[in-house]
C-alpha cells in the first residue's frame, strides 16, 4: 500500500493548505478536511445568528465543501443524511405540508435527530446552533416560497415545471434550470448572515470544519490495526469516492461484495482482508483529490498524476520537450539547434534538484475505472528523484527529433528538437481516429519506457513505422507529424543522431537517403512553377519500404521530366544520388525490405537538403556544400 502510505504522507506535510481555497482558471479546490467531501449547491439559506431565515438565492451549480459521515459520503437510495447541508427533502421539515410524504418525513426525521446530537455534544458551534434553531421550525419551504425561488399549485409544491404553470407564474423559474431530477433532490447550503462583511462562510470556516471533525472522530468506535502505518486506532470500513470529480462514483478501496464469493472467497470479513484507519483512508483519499485538481491531469477519464513527496511539482513524463523549456526561452536564437535545446531541457530540469535530499521522491500514479463503481491502479512507482530527473533528461536528450507540428497563441508554428508528448506519440502510432482506449493505454505503456527506462513496445514502433511509410492516408501535415515522431522513437533505439551521418553504409540508411532526394527533386521543380502535389517519393513510399530495387528503379525514371525544370541544382542533385548509391555495398542492394531506420536516412537528407536549398537562395554555392 504504499501509494496510500505516500498520500498519507503528502497530506501531512501539507496542512497548512487545509481548507485554503485555491484556483486552476476557473475551478476552485482545495485540500479537504477529513470527515468533509464536496457537493454541488443549487440553494443558499442565509440564517441570522438568532437562528431567523434572512434570505435565500439560488446558485449556478457551486462546488460547496461539506460535513459528511462514512454513510452519507456513499449513500445511494439509503435514507442517509448529511451532518448540516443536504438536499431539500432532507432538511425541509415543512415538506410533509406541501405533498411530502413519509419518506420525506423520515429523512427529515433522521437529518434533524443527527444535527441535533451534534449541538448537544460538547464539540458544538455556534453557527451550527443558529442553523439547528432555523430548521427545527419547520418552515423552509414556506421561506423559499416567500423568496419566489419554490412554487405552490394548490398548496402543493411545484416539483417539475410544466407548461400550464407558465401562464400563471410567468417564465420558468431558476431552479428548475439548475436541477436535472426532481426538486427535492436540490442540494440546499446553509450560511450564517451577519453585519460584519468579514465574517467566514461556515463551509470555509475552520472552527465549524474542527468541530465536526472532533465530534464524529468520537462516535466511531471500531478499532483494529491499519495496515498502512501499522498503528491500533479508528478503522474504517467505507472509502471515499469522487475522487476525479464530484460524480465520480468509482472507489479505489470496496468491499460491498456480500454475495457468492465474498471478498474473492478468500475471507469471512472484508476487514480480514486490509483494515486501513479512518484517518489514514480519509487523508490519502483527499490529498489524491486535492493533486488531481492541481496537477492531474484525465485522458478519457484515465487520469495520469506526478508529484514529488518534498516538492509537489515535477516535471511529467508525458510531457514534450518544449512543454518543459520556459516560454521565454523558445524564441532565443542558440534555442533554434539541437544543442540549444539540449542546454535549455539540462537547466530547465537542473532547476528541479536544488532542494534534493535522501528522502526525495517522486510519485507516478495512473487510476482508470474499469466499472462505474470500481477503480483501479493501472501504474504506480515511486522512485528517487535525482534519478528521476536524470531519467527524464536522458528521455528528452536520446528521444529526439526536428518537429515542426506545434503552434504558438499567435498560431505560428515552433520548430523544437526533442521528445514527443505520449499523447502525440500515441496518436502518431494509431491516428486520430483511433479508439480512446488505444490512446490512453498506449500513453500509460510509454510511461515505464521514460521513467524506468524500458525498451519502447515493438508494436508501438512497428505500427508508427507503417503509417509513417503511407503519406497517402493522411493529410500532409498529420504526415509530417507522424514522421518527426516515428524518427524520434528510431533513434532513441538506433542512436544514430538528427544530423545526416554520411558515413553510414547501413542499407535501410542509404535507401532513405535515395528517397529524399528524388523527393526534394520533384518538390523543388514544383516550386519553380508555383505547383504542390504529392510526389512519385510519397506515393511510392511503401512499395519502396518493401521492395526498395525495383521500386527505386520507377521512382527515378519518374524524376526525368522534372530534371529540365531545375537546370544546374539537379545535376548536382543527380551526383548526390550517384554519390549515395556508390556507398552500398554490391549485395546490399536488394529487395529486401527495409526496416525503420530508412525512415530516418529519408528525415535526415531532407533537413540536410532544406539547409542548402537556403544557403543556395543566399546565394551560397552549392558545391561548397557537397563537398563539405
Amino acid at each position: 500500500m504504499t501509494w496510500i502510505n505516500n498520500l498519507y504522507d503528502t497530506y501531512e506535510k501539507n496542512l497548512s493548505r487545509v481548507g485554503v481555497i485555491e484556483q486552476k482558471g476557473n475551478q476552485e479546490y482545495t485540500l479537504m478536511p477529513i470527515a468533509h467531501t464536496t457537493q454541488t449547491a443549487h440553494i443558499e439559506v442565509s440564517i441570522t445568528e438568532n437562528g431567523e431565515f434572512h434570505s435565500a438565492r439560488v446558485l449556478d451549480k457551486i462546488i460547496t465543501l461539506i460535513p459528511c459521515t462514512e454513510d452519507s459520503a456513499s449513500k445511494s437510495s439509503n435514507i442517509v443524511a448529511h451532518p448540516l447541508h443536504d438536499n431539500l427533502a432532507y432538511v425541509a421539515g415543512d415538506l410533509k405540508r406541501f405533498g411530502g410524504g413519509a419518506k420525506e418525513q423520515k429523512k427529515f426525521n433522521y437529518y434533524i435527530d443527527q444535527l441535533r446530537e451534534w449541538i448537544s455534544s460538547q464539540y458544538s458551534h455556534s453557527k451550527v446552533k443558529a442553523i439547528y434553531e432555523y430548521i427545527s421550525k419547520e418552515s423552509l419551504i414556506e421561506d423559499l416560497v416567500k423568496e419566489n425561488i419554490l412554487f405552490l399549485d394548490n398548496k402543493e409544491l411545484i416539483t417539475k415545471w410544466d407548461k400550464k404553470y407558465t401562464e400563471k407564474y410567468g417564465n420558468k423559474p431558476e431552479i428548475f434550470s439548475k436541477i436535472s431530477g426532481k426538486l427535492t433532490s436540490s442540494f440546499v447550503r446553509f450560511n450564517i448572515y451577519s453585519p460584519n462583511k468579514e465574517q467566514i462562510d461556515i463551509w470555509n470556516d475552520r472552527q465549524v470544519q474542527q468541530s465536526f471533525i472532533d465530534f464524529y472522530l468520537n462516535k466511531i468506535s471500531k478499532k483494529d490495526y491499519c495496515f498502512v502505518t501499522g498503528e491500533y486506532g479508528l478503522i474504517t470500513e467505507k472509502h471515499s469516492g469522487k475522487i476525479r470529480n464530484t460524480a465520480d462514483m468509482a472507489k479505489l478501496i470496496s468491499s460491498n461484495d456480500k454475495s457468492e464469493f465474498t471478498f474473492r472467497g478468500r475471507f469471512d470479513k472484508s476487514i480480514e482482508a486490509a483494515s486501513i484507519s479512518y484517518e489514514v483512508s480519509q487523508k490519502a483519499h483527499n490529498a489524491l483529490k486535492w493533486l488531481i485538481n492541481r496537477q492531474g491531469k484525465i485522458v478519457n477519464e484515465r487520469l495520469f498524476l506526478v508529484w514529488g513527496n518534498e516538492a509537489l511539482d515535477i516535471i511529467a513524463p508525458d510531457l514534450d520537450t518544449i512543454s518543459i523549456i520556459p516560454r521565454e526561452n523558445i524564441k532565443k536564437n542558440e534555442t533554434n539547434t539541437l544543442k540549444g535545446f539540449a542546454n535549455e531541457v539540462s537547466k530547465a530540469i537542473d532547476g528541479y534538484k536544488s532542494d534534493l535530499n535522501t528522502r526525495a521522491e517522486v510519485n507516478i500514479l495512473i487510476l482508470d475505472a474499469a466499472t462505474q463503481g470500481r477503480m483501479s491502479v493501472q501504474y504506480y512507482k515511486s522512485i528517487d528523484k535525482g534519478l528521476y530527473l536524470d531519467r527524464i533528461k536522458n528521455w528528452h536528450q536520446s528521444c529526439v527529433w526536428k518537429h515542426d507540428y506545434r503552434k504558438d497563441k499567435n498560431k505560428e508554428i515552433l520548430s523544437f528538437y526533442g521528445a514527443p508528448s505520449t499523447k502525440d506519440i500515441a496518436y502518431a502510432a494509431y491516428g486520430r481516429k483511433a479508439n480512446e482506449k488505444v490512446i490512453k493505454s498506449t500513453m500509460e505503456r510509454m510511461i515505464p519506457c521514460i521513467v524506468e527506462n524500458r525498451r519502447i513496445p515493438q508494436d508501438i514502433i512497428r505500427s508508427i513505422v507503417y503509417r509513417a511509410s503511407n503519406p497517402q492516408t493522411m493529410d500532409n501535415w498529420e504526415w509530417r507529424k507522424t514522421l518527426s515522431i516515428a524518427c524520434a522513437l528510431l533513434n532513441h533505439k538506433e542512436g544514430i543522431g538528427v544530423s545526416l551521418s554520411k558515413e553510414s553504409k547501413d542499407r535501410n540508411y542509404l535507401f532513405g537517403r535515395l528517397l529524399a532526394v528524388a523527393y526534394q527533386i520533384e518538390k523543388w521543380a514544383q516550386s519553380v512553377q508555383n505547383e504542390y502535389r504529392e510526389t512519385n517519393a510519397e506515393r511510392y513510399m511503401v512499395s519502396f519500404s518493401n521492395k526498395p530495387q525495383r521500386t527505386w528503379k520507377i521512382i527515378h525514371d519518374n524524376l526525368l521530366p522534372y530534371k529540365a525544370r531545375l537546370g544546374g541544382r539537379a545535376t548536382k542533385l543527380y551526383d548526390l544520388i550517384i554519390e549515395i548509391t556508390d556507398q552500398f555495398d554490391e549485395e546490399d542492394f536488394n529487395d529486401k525490405p527495409l526496416d525503420g531506420k530508412y525512415l530516418l536516412g529519408f528525415s535526415s537528407q531532407v533537413m540536410d537538403l532544406d539547409k542548402r536549398k537556403h544557403k543556395d537562395d543566399e546565394g551560397v554555392d552549392l558545391n561548397d556544400n557537397f563537398r563539405s
